[in-house]
């Protein structure tokens, strides 16, 4: 999630568990715990896709906050001591360093909860900044500054709130897998991995990946729509070249679970994660080869520029969020947009 997000929730939690003793020094040590385990952006790893695929690493593993809590939690105690129990004190810092990659786990892009098992683990139920999640706890935390003898207790609310929010997420995404679960049933897509994307700032719109192949389908789906078969676009995804042996593909195809798509752009490989963005905005796209008398060649990988998101798509993305589901074929590049047999062959159902 975003700083302000973390910033806001890790005070939260730091109100909430010192309970009467809160005060506005505990809110901001709260809030600087909430924010520390991010501080790894500061590190680069050589390249721009280590930085991805190691972000949200070490400094967010259970393993290593649970005993750096316990560090810190010894060194204040020691260097400022406090009216808290060491007991309470440790469960102060080590609450507020573990919200923050609990609740990074629930977006898209993945946390390695277990590091240095690398697996990342993405819940992908809420986007990265979501006002609905971070606005309670923004606004309880200042009412608390006003009021407080009632520090805690407003936190607790906040947090409340938006830990309800949280929950309200992973039941949006269920109630999305099972819509496409049973659009898919018993055709040719019934069994491919797919992945589950909140749009922007929501969690009423939906966006759906399937993966097939050297193509893979998109589809939007809202919880305000009155039909529930969702509109697929089939979108090529290339192929790996066989012969290219490439260590950061390798890493970017693991961290993605294979969610990616190949292009050759001139002479250059390009890689982009298919998680990331919507439609034609996919952010994270890496040239990762140049192409040499037809031998694929491994190179320094390059972070290609985000495209610039049009401004006539954000009514229509607003409207299908309201569950206006004519205007599917326009959020798509006029170059991409699918033929009709395209479409039915999810929607009717090709059957196997």
């Amino acid at each position: 999630m975003d700083s302000v997000t973390q910033i806001a929730l890790g005070a939260a939690v730091a109100g909430v568990v010192a309970g009467r003793q809160c005060t506005p020094k505990v809110l901001l040590a709260g809030a600087a715990l909430g924010t520390l385990p991010d501080l790894d952006v500061l590190i680069s790893y050589g390249d721009p896709v280590s930085d991805m695929v190691k972000h949200r690493g070490f400094s967010h593993s259970l393993f290593v906050l649970l005993p750096f809590s316990w560090l810190l939690a010894t060194l204040w105690q020691r260097l400022r001591p406090t009216d808290f129990t060491f007991a309470r004190l440790w469960l102060l810092v080590a609450a507020s360093l573990i919200t923050h990659p609990l609740l990074d786990s629930f977006t898209t892009y993945g946390t390695q909860l277990l590091w240095p098992i690398t697996t990342p683990y993405a819940v992908s139920s809420i986007f990265i900044i979501d006002p609905l999640y971070t606005v309670p706890l923004v606004v309880t935390l200042l009412a608390s500054v006003l009021w407080r003898d009632r520090m805690a207790k407003l936190c607790g609310i906040g947090l409340t709130i938006s830990t309800l929010y949280l929950g309200w997420s992973w039941l949006a995404l269920n109630m999305v897998e099972n819509r496409v679960d049973a659009q898919l049933a018993g055709t040719t897509l019934a069994d491919k991995p797919r992945f589950f994307a909140p749009t922007p700032l929501n969690t009423v719109l939906w966006r759906v990946v399937v993966k097939d192949g050297d193509q893979y389908w998109e589809g939007l789906a809202s919880l305000l729509d009155k039909n529930s078969e969702i509109s697929f676009i089939a979108k090529d995804r290339g192929e790996r070249p066989s012969q290219l042996a490439s260590s950061h593909l390798s890493d970017l195809e693991a961290f993605t679970n294979g969610f990616v798509k190949y292009e050759q752009r001139n002479d250059q490989l390009v890689v982009t994660d298919l998680r990331l963005g919507m439609v034609d905005y996919l952010p994270f796209q890496f040239a990762l080869a140049h192409k040499q008398a037809a031998q694929w060649q491994a190179t320094d990988p390059v972070q290609l520029e985000s495209p610039a998101v049009k401004p006539k798509h954000l009514p229509a993305l607003w409207l299908r969020l309201l569950g206006n589901q004519d205007i599917d074929a326009n959020l798509c590049h006029v170059s991409e947009c699918p033929t009709s047999e395209m479409n039915v062959q999810v929607s009717s159902g090709t059957r196997q």
